[in-house]
C-alpha cells in the first residue's frame, strides 16, 4: 500500500468512489454515484473548459441527459443533428440518412457539440449532485489493498502538490489515457481493426440548407474517410481517419499535411473552399484499442478507458455515457451488497462488451466497396434499413426488437460480397495489409 506520511501530504482525503477522469464517462458515474449518497472524488488532470474531439452525439444521447437533468443546457449550446450524408468518391450523388426512420420513432434528432462546452456542463453537474471534483489534478499510482477493501491513491496537482487518497471504489474513466488499462498493462491495439486521425475546426465551411445544416456528413476518400460536423457557433469540426501506413508518410508540417490530405477528397475540398483553420490541427495514431478486461475487485473501466474503436458513427460519447449509467449500478450493488458483487460485475462486463460489439461489425466493414455501396443506396426491405439505423442512433440496449432484419441485412452484406467476389478479396487483403505494416508504402487502402 502506498505509505501517507504527512510530511510528504500536501493533502489527503477518504471517499467511497474515486473516479479518475472528468469527461462524459467519468462526470456522469459521478453525478449518479453522489446522487445515490456516496461520497465521491472526481480527479482530472486538465481544466475545464478543454479542448476535446468527438463532438457528433447520437439520439440514444437524449434519455441519458434527461436523466442526469442536463437535457436544456445541452439544447442551448447544441446544433440539431437530423441524420447523416455518406458521399462516396464513386458514386454522382450524396446519400442522407435520417434518424426519424429507425425502428423507434421517438428519438429522430441529435446534437452536434463543442465538446468544450459539453463537457463542463456534466462535470459541472456532478458538483452540484454533491461530488467533489478536483481540477488540474492527475492521478499517478493506485495501489489496490490485497484483501480487495479498497485502494490508495496517489495524486499530483498542477501546482506540484501531492494528494493522497482512500477509497473504497475506483473508477477508471480517463478516456484515452486509460490509466489502469496501462497500469495493468491490459491495453492491446485492436487486433481487427488500426487507424490513426488528425483534424482541426474550421470557420467559414460550406454548410448544407435548411433541416439538414447540421448533419454529419461522411467523405470516404483513398486512405480512409473524413468527418465534417457542423457545430451551432458556426464552426466546423473536419477530420481525416486513415490507415497508420499514409499517416507514416508524413513529411511535412502537421498542417500541411491535412491540408494535402484534404486535397485528396474532391467534394470535400468544395465544401472547405474559402474556409479557415481556426485551431491548432492535432493528430492522434494508434487510434484502435480494448482492454482485456473491464472491472477488478474494486474497479472498473469505463468509456474510452476500456475500448475506442473508430469514431465513424459518432459512438463514443453515448457508450461512454451508457458504461457510466452501468457502472453506476454495478458500483453501488458492489458496495451495498458485496455478497452480490460477483454477479453485478458480471452484468456490467456483459453491457461493456455489447456496445462496442454492436457497432465494430459495421466498423470493420465501413471502408469495404460492399458496404459503402449498401450505405448510399439504403432500401428498406424487410425493414432492414430500420434496423440498421436502430443501430446507428444508438438504440442498442434493452429489447432490441429488430434483431431479426439487423442479421438479414448481414446476411445481404454477404451475399452481395460473394456475388462481387474479387472486389471482395481485393479489399480483405487490402485491408488485413493496412491493419499491419505493407509491404510498399503507397498501398491502395481498398477500391
Amino acid at each position: 500500500m502506498i505509505p501517507c506520511r504527512l510530511a510528504d501530504c500536501a493533502d489527503s482525503g477518504s471517499c467511497d468512489v474515486l473516479v479518475i477522469g472528468g469527461g462524459p464517462a467519468g462526470s456522469t458515474a459521478a453525478a449518479l454515484l453522489a446522487g445515490r449518497g456516496y461520497r465521491v472524488a472526481l480527479l482530472e488532470k486538465s481544466r475545464h473548459p478543454r479542448f476535446h474531439i468527438g463532438e457528433s452525439l447520437l439520439p440514444a444521447n437524449l434519455p441519458l441527459l434527461e436523466k442526469l437533468g442536463v437535457a436544456e443546457e445541452v439544447r442551448a449550446i447544441g446544433m440539431v443533428k437530423w441524420g447523416a450524408e455518406f458521399v462516396s468518391p464513386v458514386h454522382e450523388r450524396s446519400s442522407t440518412i435520417q434518424f426519424c426512420d429507425a425502428w423507434d420513432k421517438s428519438m429522430p434528432y441529435a446534437y452536434q457539440v463543442r465538446r468544450s462546452a459539453f463537457d463542463e456542463i456534466l462535470i459541472r453537474n456532478a458538483a452540484r449532485k454533491g461530488a467533489e471534483v478536483i481540477e488540474g489534478c492527475r492521478v499517478r499510482e493506485v495501489d489496490f489493498d490485497a484483501d480487495g477493501r479498497g485502494a490508495a491513491i496517489r495524486a499530483k496537482h498542477d501546482d506540484g502538490r501531492v494528494a493522497h487518497w482512500r477509497a473504497r471504489f475506483v473508477i477508471d474513466a480517463s478516456g484515452r489515457d486509460t490509466f489502469l488499462g496501462n497500469t495493468f498493462k491490459a491495453k492491446h491495439r485492436h487486433p481487427k481493426h488500426n487507424s490513426a486521425a488528425i483534424y482541426a475546426h474550421f470557420a467559414g465551411a460550406k454548410r448544407h440548407c435548411g433541416r439538414d445544416e447540421g448533419n454529419i456528413s461522411i467523405f470516404w476518400f483513398r486512405h480512409g474517410w473524413f468527418w465534417f460536423i457542423p457545430l451551432a457557433d458556426g464552426t466546423t469540426s473536419v477530420g481525416a481517419v486513415a490507415w497508420p501506413y499514409y499517416m507514416k508518410r508524413r513529411d511535412k508540417p502537421v498542417r500541411e499535411f491535412f491540408l494535402d490530405t484534404i486535397a485528396m477528397c474532391p467534394k470535400l475540398t468544395e465544401r472547405l473552399a474559402g474556409a479557415q483553420i481556426v485551431s491548432e490541427v492535432e493528430a492522434t495514431g494508434n487510434y484502435s484499442y480494448v482492454c482485456d478486461r473491464s472491472h477488478g475487485p474494486n474497479y472498473l473501466l469505463l468509456g474510452d478507458a476500456y475500448a475506442f474503436v473508430d469514431p465513424v458513427f459518432s459512438s463514443g460519447v453515448m457508450l461512454a455515457m451508457q458504461s457510466a449509467f452501468s457502472g453506476t449500478d454495478a458500483v453501488d450493488q458492489c458496495l451495498r451488497e458485496p455478497a452480490r458483487a460477483a454477479q453485478a460485475l458480471a452484468q456490467f462486463d456483459r453491457v461493456m462488451r455489447h456496445g462496442p460489439r454492436e457497432f465494430s461489425w459495421f466498423i470493420f466493414r465501413v471502408t469495404n466497396p460492399t458496404m459503402r455501396g449498401l450505405m448510399m443506396a439504403p432500401r428498406n426491405i424487410l425493414r432492414m434499413k430500420e434496423a440498421v439505423l436502430s443501430v446507428l442512433a444508438g438504440d442498442i440496449y434493452g429489447r432490441m426488437p429488430f434483431r431479426l432484419p439487423l442479421y438479414l441485412f448481414r446476411a445481404l452484406y454477404y451475399l452481395v460480397s460473394l456475388a462481387n467476389l474479387p472486389r471482395s478479396i481485393h479489399a480483405w487483403r487490402a485491408r488485413r495489409r493496412n491493419i499491419g505494416v505493407p509491404r510498399e508504402a503507397g498501398a491502395s487502402a481498398g477500391p
